[in-house]
Protein backbone atom coordinates (compact mmCIF):
# COMPACT_ATOMS: atom_id res chain seq x y z
CA UNK A 1 0.00 0.00 0.00
CA UNK A 2 1.04 3.64 -0.16
CA UNK A 3 2.84 4.68 3.03
CA UNK A 4 0.49 7.70 3.31
CA UNK A 5 -1.66 5.20 5.26
CA UNK A 6 0.27 6.15 8.39
CA UNK A 7 -0.67 9.82 8.18
CA UNK A 8 -4.29 9.06 7.39
CA UNK A 9 -4.66 6.55 10.22
CA UNK A 10 -3.57 9.19 12.73
CA UNK A 11 -6.17 11.62 11.40
CA UNK A 12 -8.85 8.93 11.32
CA UNK A 13 -8.23 8.19 14.98
CA UNK A 14 -8.81 11.87 15.75
CA UNK A 15 -12.05 12.04 13.77
CA UNK A 16 -13.57 8.54 13.58
CA UNK A 17 -17.08 9.91 13.25
CA UNK A 18 -16.13 11.94 10.19
CA UNK A 19 -14.55 8.85 8.65
CA UNK A 20 -17.60 6.68 9.25
CA UNK A 21 -20.27 9.17 8.18
CA UNK A 22 -18.90 9.26 4.65
CA UNK A 23 -19.95 5.63 4.24
CA UNK A 24 -23.27 5.60 6.14
CA UNK A 25 -26.47 6.55 4.26
CA UNK A 26 -27.42 10.14 5.04
CA UNK A 27 -29.91 10.60 7.83
CA UNK A 28 -29.23 7.31 9.59
CA UNK A 29 -28.15 7.84 13.21
CA UNK A 30 -24.72 6.46 14.11
CA UNK A 31 -22.82 6.12 17.38
CA UNK A 32 -19.04 5.71 17.50
CA UNK A 33 -17.98 3.04 19.99
CA UNK A 34 -14.21 2.96 19.34
CA UNK A 35 -11.55 1.02 17.47
CA UNK A 36 -11.24 -2.74 17.56
CA UNK A 37 -8.16 -3.59 19.62
CA UNK A 38 -7.39 -7.19 20.59
CA UNK A 39 -4.49 -9.63 20.76
CA UNK A 40 -5.68 -11.34 17.58
CA UNK A 41 -5.78 -8.20 15.47
CA UNK A 42 -2.42 -7.21 16.95
CA UNK A 43 -0.95 -10.09 14.96
CA UNK A 44 -1.84 -8.12 11.84
CA UNK A 45 -0.28 -4.98 13.41
CA UNK A 46 -2.89 -2.54 12.08
CA UNK A 47 -5.50 -2.62 14.82
CA UNK A 48 -6.94 0.85 14.21
CA UNK A 49 -8.47 0.02 10.82
CA UNK A 50 -11.71 -1.41 12.22
CA UNK A 51 -14.20 0.93 13.87
CA UNK A 52 -17.05 -0.18 16.13
CA UNK A 53 -20.34 1.58 15.42
CA UNK A 54 -24.01 1.48 16.12
CA UNK A 55 -26.12 2.30 13.06
CA UNK A 56 -29.82 2.74 13.79
CA UNK A 57 -29.04 1.26 17.20
CA UNK A 58 -27.56 -1.94 15.77
CA UNK A 59 -23.87 -2.96 16.19
CA UNK A 60 -21.74 -2.64 13.08
CA UNK A 61 -18.01 -2.72 12.28
CA UNK A 62 -16.40 -0.57 9.58
CA UNK A 63 -13.06 -1.75 8.16
CA UNK A 64 -11.13 0.89 6.18
CA UNK A 65 -8.00 0.35 4.08
CA UNK A 66 -6.00 3.27 2.66
CA UNK A 67 -3.97 2.25 -0.36
CA UNK A 68 -1.75 4.05 -2.86
CA UNK A 69 -3.32 2.24 -5.82
CA UNK A 70 -5.84 -0.53 -6.39
CA UNK A 71 -3.21 -3.17 -7.09
CA UNK A 72 -3.88 -6.84 -7.64
CA UNK A 73 -2.99 -7.76 -4.05
CA UNK A 74 -5.49 -5.39 -2.41
CA UNK A 75 -8.41 -7.89 -2.45
CA UNK A 76 -6.11 -10.48 -0.83
CA UNK A 77 -5.17 -8.03 1.93
CA UNK A 78 -8.81 -7.15 2.58
CA UNK A 79 -9.72 -10.83 2.90
CA UNK A 80 -6.74 -11.54 5.16
CA UNK A 81 -7.57 -8.69 7.50
CA UNK A 82 -11.23 -9.70 7.66
CA UNK A 83 -10.10 -13.15 8.82
CA UNK A 84 -8.15 -11.63 11.72
CA UNK A 85 -10.96 -9.21 12.47
CA UNK A 86 -13.73 -11.82 12.47
CA UNK A 87 -11.70 -14.11 14.73
CA UNK A 88 -10.99 -11.25 17.15
CA UNK A 89 -14.65 -10.24 17.37
CA UNK A 90 -15.80 -13.83 17.85
CA UNK A 91 -13.29 -14.49 20.66
CA UNK A 92 -14.26 -11.29 22.47
CA UNK A 93 -17.90 -12.36 22.73
CA UNK A 94 -18.07 -16.11 22.01
CA UNK A 95 -21.78 -16.34 22.84
CA UNK A 96 -22.82 -13.32 20.75
CA UNK A 97 -23.18 -13.04 16.98
CA UNK A 98 -20.31 -11.25 15.23
CA UNK A 99 -21.55 -7.80 14.12
CA UNK A 100 -21.90 -7.23 10.36
CA UNK A 101 -18.65 -5.91 8.85
CA UNK A 102 -18.35 -3.52 5.91
CA UNK A 103 -14.99 -3.00 4.16
CA UNK A 104 -13.96 0.15 2.28
CA UNK A 105 -10.74 0.64 0.30
CA UNK A 106 -9.80 4.32 -0.05
CA UNK A 107 -7.61 4.66 -3.16
CA UNK A 108 -5.17 7.60 -3.51
CA UNK A 109 -3.95 7.24 -7.09
CA UNK A 110 -4.15 5.08 -10.19
CA UNK A 111 -5.52 4.98 -13.69
CA UNK A 112 -7.46 7.90 -15.17
CA UNK A 113 -10.40 5.72 -16.22
CA UNK A 114 -13.01 5.33 -13.49
CA UNK A 115 -12.34 2.57 -10.98
CA UNK A 116 -15.19 0.16 -10.16
CA UNK A 117 -17.39 1.08 -7.22
CA UNK A 118 -16.85 -2.34 -5.64
CA UNK A 119 -14.19 -5.03 -5.56
CA UNK A 120 -14.17 -8.66 -4.55
CA UNK A 121 -11.97 -11.57 -3.57
CA UNK A 122 -13.50 -14.85 -4.65
CA UNK A 123 -12.46 -18.03 -2.83
CA UNK A 124 -14.99 -20.52 -4.25
CA UNK A 125 -14.19 -23.17 -6.84
CA UNK A 126 -14.94 -22.20 -10.46
CA UNK A 127 -18.57 -22.80 -11.24
CA UNK A 128 -19.63 -22.84 -7.59
CA UNK A 129 -21.75 -20.08 -5.98
CA UNK A 130 -19.77 -17.04 -4.82
CA UNK A 131 -17.91 -17.19 -1.54
CA UNK A 132 -15.29 -14.72 -0.38
CA UNK A 133 -15.72 -11.01 0.26
CA UNK A 134 -16.89 -7.85 -1.46
CA UNK A 135 -15.65 -4.39 -0.57
CA UNK A 136 -16.44 -0.81 -1.51
CA UNK A 137 -13.90 1.18 -3.53
CA UNK A 138 -13.63 4.90 -2.70
CA UNK A 139 -11.29 6.38 -5.31
CA UNK A 140 -10.83 9.78 -3.67
CA UNK A 141 -8.35 10.88 -6.34
CA UNK A 142 -11.10 10.61 -8.97
CA UNK A 143 -13.44 12.88 -7.03
CA UNK A 144 -13.75 16.65 -7.32
CA UNK A 145 -12.97 19.12 -4.57
CA UNK A 146 -16.70 19.80 -4.33
CA UNK A 147 -17.45 16.12 -3.73
CA UNK A 148 -14.82 15.88 -1.00
CA UNK A 149 -15.99 19.12 0.59
CA UNK A 150 -19.57 17.82 0.60
CA UNK A 151 -18.52 15.13 3.09
CA UNK A 152 -18.54 17.93 5.62
CA UNK A 153 -15.28 17.44 7.48
CA UNK A 154 -11.72 18.72 7.48
CA UNK A 155 -10.67 15.06 7.49
CA UNK A 156 -11.77 14.75 3.85
CA UNK A 157 -10.32 18.14 2.91
CA UNK A 158 -6.80 16.70 3.22
CA UNK A 159 -7.53 14.63 0.09
CA UNK A 160 -8.25 17.70 -2.05
CA UNK A 161 -4.72 17.88 -3.58
CA UNK A 162 -5.54 14.48 -5.13
CA UNK A 163 -8.73 15.77 -6.78
CA UNK A 164 -8.79 15.89 -10.56
CA UNK A 165 -9.85 19.56 -10.48
CA UNK A 166 -7.36 20.74 -7.82
CA UNK A 167 -5.92 24.20 -8.46
CA UNK A 168 -3.85 26.64 -6.43
CA UNK A 169 -6.88 28.90 -5.96
CA UNK A 170 -9.06 26.04 -4.75
CA UNK A 171 -6.42 24.79 -2.32
CA UNK A 172 -6.03 28.26 -0.85
CA UNK A 173 -9.72 28.04 0.12
CA UNK A 174 -9.12 24.55 1.54
CA UNK A 175 -6.26 25.82 3.72
CA UNK A 176 -8.58 28.50 5.10
CA UNK A 177 -11.29 25.90 5.80
CA UNK A 178 -8.85 23.69 7.66
CA UNK A 179 -7.67 26.69 9.68
CA UNK A 180 -11.27 27.39 10.70
CA UNK A 181 -12.32 23.76 11.22
CA UNK A 182 -9.41 22.30 13.20
CA UNK A 183 -9.77 22.20 16.97
CA UNK A 184 -6.27 23.29 17.94
CA UNK A 185 -2.86 24.23 16.50
CA UNK A 186 -1.57 20.66 16.90
CA UNK A 187 -4.45 19.25 14.87
CA UNK A 188 -4.00 21.96 12.23
CA UNK A 189 -0.35 21.00 11.90
CA UNK A 190 -1.31 17.34 11.41
CA UNK A 191 -3.98 18.22 8.86
CA UNK A 192 -1.61 20.46 6.92
CA UNK A 193 1.06 17.79 7.00
CA UNK A 194 -1.42 15.28 5.56
CA UNK A 195 -2.36 17.85 2.92
CA UNK A 196 1.30 18.06 1.87
CA UNK A 197 1.67 14.27 1.84
CA UNK A 198 -1.33 14.04 -0.49
CA UNK A 199 0.13 16.77 -2.71
CA UNK A 200 3.34 14.74 -2.97
CA UNK A 201 1.39 11.80 -4.43
CA UNK A 202 0.06 14.10 -7.18
CA UNK A 203 -1.83 11.55 -9.35
CA UNK A 204 -2.88 14.14 -11.95
CA UNK A 205 0.44 15.99 -12.24
CA UNK A 206 -0.84 19.23 -10.71
CA UNK A 207 2.56 19.94 -9.11
CA UNK A 208 1.05 22.16 -6.39
CA UNK A 209 3.07 21.09 -3.34
CA UNK A 210 5.47 24.02 -3.28
CA UNK A 211 2.60 26.49 -3.64
CA UNK A 212 0.70 24.63 -0.93
CA UNK A 213 3.61 24.92 1.49
CA UNK A 214 3.62 28.67 0.90
CA UNK A 215 -0.13 28.90 1.48
CA UNK A 216 0.09 27.07 4.78
CA UNK A 217 3.02 29.17 5.91
CA UNK A 218 1.22 32.38 4.98
CA UNK A 219 -1.96 31.34 6.77
CA UNK A 220 -0.34 29.96 9.90
CA UNK A 221 2.64 32.28 10.21
CA UNK A 222 5.24 29.53 10.34
CA UNK A 223 3.20 26.80 12.05
CA UNK A 224 4.76 23.98 10.05
CA UNK A 225 8.24 25.38 10.46
CA UNK A 226 7.72 25.57 14.23
CA UNK A 227 6.60 21.94 14.33
CA UNK A 228 9.50 19.71 15.49
CA UNK A 229 11.17 17.72 12.70
CA UNK A 230 8.58 18.61 10.05
CA UNK A 231 9.49 22.28 9.92
CA UNK A 232 13.20 21.64 9.67
CA UNK A 233 12.73 19.04 6.96
CA UNK A 234 10.49 21.34 4.93
CA UNK A 235 13.14 24.04 5.05
CA UNK A 236 15.84 21.53 4.11
CA UNK A 237 13.69 20.15 1.30
CA UNK A 238 13.20 23.64 -0.10
CA UNK A 239 16.94 24.26 0.05
CA UNK A 240 17.64 21.10 -1.96
CA UNK A 241 14.88 21.87 -4.42
CA UNK A 242 12.87 18.72 -3.69
CA UNK A 243 9.61 20.65 -3.62
CA UNK A 244 10.13 21.68 -7.25
CA UNK A 245 8.94 18.28 -8.36
CA UNK A 246 12.22 16.42 -8.72
CA UNK A 247 10.77 13.48 -6.81
CA UNK A 248 7.51 12.06 -8.08
CA UNK A 249 4.70 9.74 -7.13
CA UNK A 250 5.09 7.10 -4.47
CA UNK A 251 8.76 7.88 -3.89
CA UNK A 252 7.84 11.41 -2.80
CA UNK A 253 5.05 10.12 -0.59
CA UNK A 254 7.45 7.66 1.06
CA UNK A 255 9.90 10.45 1.87
CA UNK A 256 7.13 12.50 3.44
CA UNK A 257 6.14 9.56 5.61
CA UNK A 258 9.72 9.08 6.81
CA UNK A 259 9.59 12.71 7.94
CA UNK A 260 6.46 11.93 9.95
CA UNK A 261 8.14 8.93 11.58
CA UNK A 262 10.92 11.22 12.74
CA UNK A 263 8.34 13.55 14.22
CA UNK A 264 6.70 10.62 16.04
CA UNK A 265 10.11 9.63 17.45
CA UNK A 266 10.55 13.17 18.79
CA UNK A 267 7.20 13.02 20.56
CA UNK A 268 7.94 9.66 22.13
CA UNK A 269 11.51 10.33 23.27
CA UNK A 270 11.36 14.07 23.88
CA UNK A 271 14.24 14.95 21.58
CA UNK A 272 15.14 14.92 17.93
CA UNK A 273 16.53 11.67 16.52
CA UNK A 274 20.25 11.65 15.91
CA UNK A 275 21.62 11.33 12.40
CA UNK A 276 22.14 7.61 12.95
CA UNK A 277 18.63 7.18 14.35
CA UNK A 278 17.13 9.02 11.38
CA UNK A 279 19.10 6.76 9.04
CA UNK A 280 17.86 3.69 10.94
CA UNK A 281 14.24 4.89 10.71
CA UNK A 282 14.60 5.36 6.95
CA UNK A 283 16.30 2.00 6.38
CA UNK A 284 13.75 0.14 8.49
CA UNK A 285 10.85 1.82 6.70
CA UNK A 286 12.29 0.62 3.40
CA UNK A 287 13.17 -2.87 4.65
CA UNK A 288 10.18 -3.87 6.77
CA UNK A 289 7.57 -1.24 5.92
CA UNK A 290 6.64 2.11 7.40
CA UNK A 291 3.64 0.59 9.23
CA UNK A 292 5.94 -1.75 11.19
CA UNK A 293 8.24 1.15 12.11
CA UNK A 294 5.30 3.25 13.23
CA UNK A 295 4.03 0.40 15.42
CA UNK A 296 7.46 0.09 17.06
CA UNK A 297 7.56 3.84 17.68
CA UNK A 298 4.18 3.60 19.39
CA UNK A 299 4.75 0.33 21.28
CA UNK A 300 8.32 0.67 22.59
CA UNK A 301 9.20 2.91 25.50
CA UNK A 302 12.21 5.19 25.93
CA UNK A 303 15.48 3.26 25.93
CA UNK A 304 13.83 0.17 24.43
CA UNK A 305 13.00 2.21 21.33
CA UNK A 306 16.52 3.62 21.15
CA UNK A 307 17.99 0.10 21.46
CA UNK A 308 15.65 -1.20 18.74
CA UNK A 309 16.87 1.45 16.31
CA UNK A 310 20.46 0.49 17.08
CA UNK A 311 19.92 -3.22 16.45
CA UNK A 312 20.60 -4.87 13.07
CA UNK A 313 17.52 -4.84 10.85
CA UNK A 314 15.61 -8.11 10.80
CA UNK A 315 13.99 -8.34 7.41
CA UNK A 316 10.43 -9.69 7.42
Amino acid sequence: MGDADITLRHLARRRPGDLARAFIPEGRPIEILGWVDSQVTNIERRVDKALRLRVDGEPRVLHVEFCFALRDDVPDRVLEYLGFLFTALRLEAPHEPVPPIASVVVVLSGRKRRLPATGQRRTAWPGWPFSGTHFRVDAVYQRTIGELRARGSVLWLVFTPLARDATAAALREVVAEIHAGAKAAEERAELYTALLVMAAIDPWGHNLRKELVGMVEDKEEGLLRRTPIIGELIIEAERRGELRGELRGEERAQKAIVELLGRLFARRIGRRPTVEEERSILERARAIGACEVEDALLDLEGEALVRWLAEPIRHS
